[in-house]
């Protein structure tokens, strides 16, 4: 039952009692508390709470928003304590410090900020910093109302850039190539002026300095009664001495004049990369977005194709396991008849393997045995043929002569000659002379004569019968064949 106490909240505490007589909660700093009343301590003293909020421009542009939040419960008007009743009720059970409150903060600042970032763009996001801020502010304190919730402080840190996506950094580098363009200009333009000031004074004292000379010497001629001829020579010096002048600057007018041109061709050379960097970043962006796009369609398509297959898998399951069983009851019943069959047939394959194998071991050990006689027998007669080779004092052509000989070689080769001109009829024609002589003085001389017309006629009769061809007229005729 316990006994009353009187309970005193420390001064960043306040005191919720629930229980008996209390309708729904009492607020107070110090306070009776009675049997069957629950007291508890409310700690109201604001929490800082730090986030990255990552958020997308309207160009979807993404960026990262580093924000600081000092949120506590509202105690501004000590009369009404009709927030702070809602955080007693909605949050006090959980420490602050813990990742509820935390996570329910966050929450409501990330979808705020976020919703607020689509609606604007970049560049408005950037220079407009603290109307944004004031924004944000508002719409999540509207939030943090239902919970009892106030924001004493919010701090909007500057706006940083997500990783792959370095559009600050590229801006910054545009803004730095900028100022650095302008700050080449600015010196450009200070050294032309310095030089163009010294030009000038230099161009005074010389032009006072002849003016100084040109009254000295007009009024030493005027001593001298040559005052009018002085005076032509020092005007045709001082207009000289102008034209040069006048060369002079309009030189200087052309230099600057070129390199003002050359320096707006660097700026808007910057200026034109920028330009293309973001819109290259622009396009790449538009890519990624239609690759998006093209993925959650072709994910779509997969599953619906994908749970419309798995129906029809389903159903062909169901079939094929039927099938599948039919077939296996007969694929048993026609295996035990093959593993009758089969052991039928392997008796009578061992038998006719055995026979085979012992007829086989037969004809090995017959080949065996022949083959043992043909070594034996090649052994001899090499042996023999040594022994032969050593009688005749190592001579090769003697052995190969005797084994021609012993072996019948130039009997047939005989043979084989005499075959090859059997049934051949030469036909032999002999002629000679009257006497087979010739007598007389020259004779040696005659002989030689006689002897190639011995050789016509037989020439000419073998050429005819072998060819068919006539010998000239005038050479002779061959008698006829009777």
């Amino acid at each position: 039952m316990g006994f009353p106490k009187y309970v005193v909240a420390r001064p960043s505490e306040m005191l919720a009692i629930t229980g008996r007589g209390i309708s729904e909660i009492l607020l107070k700093k110090k306070h009776f508390v009675l049997p069957f009343q629950k007291c508890t301590r409310l700690n109201i003293s604001p929490v800082n709470y730090s986030f990255q909020v990552q958020a997308m421009s309207a160009e979807k542009l993404p960026f990262c928003l580093p924000a600081v939040f000092t949120i506590g419960p509202k105690v501004l008007d000590e009369n009404n304590y009709e927030s702070l009743i809602k955080y007693a009720k909605l949050v006090s059970n959980s420490d602050k410090e813990s990742t509820h409150i935390q996570d329910l903060v966050k929450g409501i600042i990330e979808g705020e900020t976020r919703v607020l970032a689509a609606s604007m763009t970049m560049e408005q996001i950037f220079k407009g910093a603290k109307e944004f801020k004031k924004e944000v502010f508002e719409k999540v304190q509207l939030e943090l109302n239902q919970f009892g919730l106030y924001i004493y402080n919010a701090n909007v840190k500057q706006l940083v850039d997500v990783p792959g996506h370095e559009y600050f950094s590229y801006l910054g580098q545009k803004t730095q190539m900028e100022a650095a363009n302008q700050a080449k200009i600015d010196v450009a333009e200070a050294r032309m002026k310095g030089e163009i000031g010294a030009k000038l004074r230099d161009g005074e004292t010389k032009q006072n300095a002849a003016k100084i000379d040109a009254e000295t010497v007009i009024i030493s001629t005027k001593r001298q009664g040559e005052s009018k001829k002085e005076q032509v020579k020092v005007r045709t010096e001082v207009e000289i001495f102008e034209k040069q002048r006048e060369a002079e600057v309009a030189e200087a007018n052309a230099l600057l004049a070129k390199k003002k041109a050359g320096w707006s061709q660097t700026a808007r050379l910057a200026e034109v990369e920028a330009e293309k960097a973001v819109a290259i970043r622009e396009a790449e962006l538009q890519m990624e977005v239609e690759k998006k796009k093209a993925f959650a369609q072709t994910a779509k398509l997969k599953a619906d194709l994908l749970s419309k297959a798995n129906v029809e898998y389903d159903i062909k399951v169901q079939e094929t396991n039927a099938q599948l069983y039919r077939r296996q009851k007969e694929a048993e019943a026609g295996l035990f008849e093959s593993q009758k069959k089969a052991e039928a047939q392997k008796a009578n394959a061992d038998a006719e393997l055995y026979t085979r194998q012992q007829n086989t071991n037969s004809e090995l050990y017959a080949k065996q045995k022949e083959a043992e006689g043909v070594a034996a027998i090649g052994k001899a007669e090499a042996t023999y043929l040594g022994s032969i080779l050593k009688e005749l004092n190592h001579n090769y052509s003697a052995l190969r002569d005797y084994m021609m000989i012993n072996n019948g070689i130039y009997q047939d080769i005989a043979k084989i000659n005499a075959q090859a001109v059997n049934g051949m009829q030469p036909k032999i024609s002999i002629w000679s002379g009257a006497n087979g002589e010739c007598d007389g003085e020259g004779g040696s001389g005659l002989k030689d004569v006689a002897s190639v017309y011995r050789m016509l006629p037989p020439l000419l009769q073998t050429v005819h019968e072998q060819t068919g061809m006539q010998p000239p007229a005038w050479l002779g005729t061959l008698p006829e064949s009777k």
